[in-house]
């Protein structure tokens, strides 16, 4: 028997000084059996860090070729291609050749991340900037989580306060960047 995904709802408050956003949230993010909770949050997170007019998700884990998010302009062009996780060089080649703008949030090692792409071929890989979520902020977040959720999302100068169920999650996004290779 074939797993299906799960369904998450989402109400989100934004609110990112950083940026100049201010936003109500209304999200329906389907969990695909092979995705990991913390990859859903990740997901879902960049979007709110990322979040601006013609932004969405793709198909997901099962269509292989599209980053987790973009974003697009009217005419379709792709201005924005966010991938989550842990990104080939390969795709971030193809995203960087095809978007104006890469980025790649992850709630793993960066370090890690950064040694497998390290001298990897990369269009305009000095250009991508990695978020590393912090991974005790992530499972905060995770243990208050329910497939219904609400909750508020300020970011101040790349620190996220989230409160969800009454309680406040704090957690910094560390920037990193790939070396131009290639």
């Amino acid at each position: 028997m074939a797993l299906t995904a799960t369904i998450y709802n989402f109400d989100i408050t934004l609110s990112d000084m950083d940026r100049g956003v201010y936003e109500e949230l209304a999200l329906r993010v389907a969990q695909h059996p092979a995705e990991s909770p913390e990859y859903l949050l990740t997901r879902v997170l960049a979007y709110c860090l990322e979040y601006t007019e013609g932004i969405a998700f793709s198909k997901g884990i099962s269509e292989g070729d599209d980053p987790a998010l973009f974003v697009r302009d009217l005419t379709g062009r792709t201005l924005a291609w966010i991938e989550v996780g842990w990104p080939d060089a390969d795709r971030l080649h193809r995203g960087s050749k095809s978007a104006e703008r890469v980025a790649i949030y992850t709630h793993r090692n960066p370090t890690t991340l950064l040694a497998q792409l390290a001298g990897k071929r990369i269009h305009r890989a000095a250009e991508i900037p990695i978020y590393a979520l912090d991974r005790g902020f992530v499972d905060a977040v995770l243990a208050q989580l329910d497939r219904r959720a609400a909750f508020e999302l300020s970011v101040t100068e790349r620190h996220l306060y989230l409160t969800i169920n009454g309680q406040t999650i704090e957690g910094d996004i560390a920037e990193h960047r790939l070396s131009e290779k290639g």
